[in-house]
């Protein structure tokens, strides 16, 4: 998960039967591509895929004028906060541990805000509800599920968190999508925008 200041925002995605340190590289190596490698906030959990995987595709060659090979250096502005869970030998939870993992670390990475997302898509998605008939059961299918569900909480849906003050007349407050508040569109996108804009190969 990508995170600035006041919004979390997906990017890309990965998915399998297992949790395998490929998901991870696949997943970051996507994101690279599409935020062609602007250096961001990375939020994680401790698994240990995740910084092996960002330093394979965020270090780059710095020239420092010696003979020899350039050292591989990670760009100013990259970070990863990692908040790792504690428990006793029954699994009970002890402490949580919140570590820089690379760079500075980012304000509030409590993962409440992971778990709030999941929670929207346990209710958008009848596939990943409990005691449903609405299997997604090819991965094909729950790629194809979830990237769209994933496309509209980021681009066509505004969040209550991301107001501005208004800017027009008779407006309060104007409504923001996690998309726009990162920089990415200068408005809401609508279902139609979507159906309708030219398709190009995804990374």
């Amino acid at each position: 998960m990508i995170q600035d200041r006041e919004s979390r925002f997906i990017v890309a995605h990965a998915s399998g039967r297992r949790r395998e340190e490929a998901l991870a590289t696949e997943a970051i190596r996507k994101t690279h591509a599409r935020s062609r490698g602007q250096p961001v906030s990375w939020c994680s959990d401790g698994w240990r895929a995740y910084p092996k995987a960002i330093t394979r595709a965020y270090r780059r060659p710095v020239r420092t004028g010696r003979r020899g090979r350039p050292p591989l250096r990670l760009p100013e502005g990259l970070s990863l906060t990692q908040t790792i869970k504690h428990r006793d030998e029954r699994g009970r939870l002890l402490s949580v541990e919140t570590r820089a993992t690379i760079g500075a670390p980012v304000g509030q990475p409590a993962p409440a805000h992971t778990e709030r997302l999941n929670g929207v898509l346990r209710d958008r998605l009848a596939c990943l509800t409990r005691k449903t008939h609405a299997f997604a059961k090819t991965a094909r299918t729950w790629d194809a599920l979830f990237g769209l569900t994933i496309f509209e909480h980021d681009w066509l849906r505004p969040h209550p968190a991301l107001s501005r003050p208004g800017t027009e007349p008779g407006r309060c407050y104007d409504r923001h999508t996690p998309a726009m508040a990162i920089g990415l569109t200068d408005h809401r996108w609508s279902w139609r925008e979507f159906l309708t804009m030219k398709a190009t190969a995804s990374s």
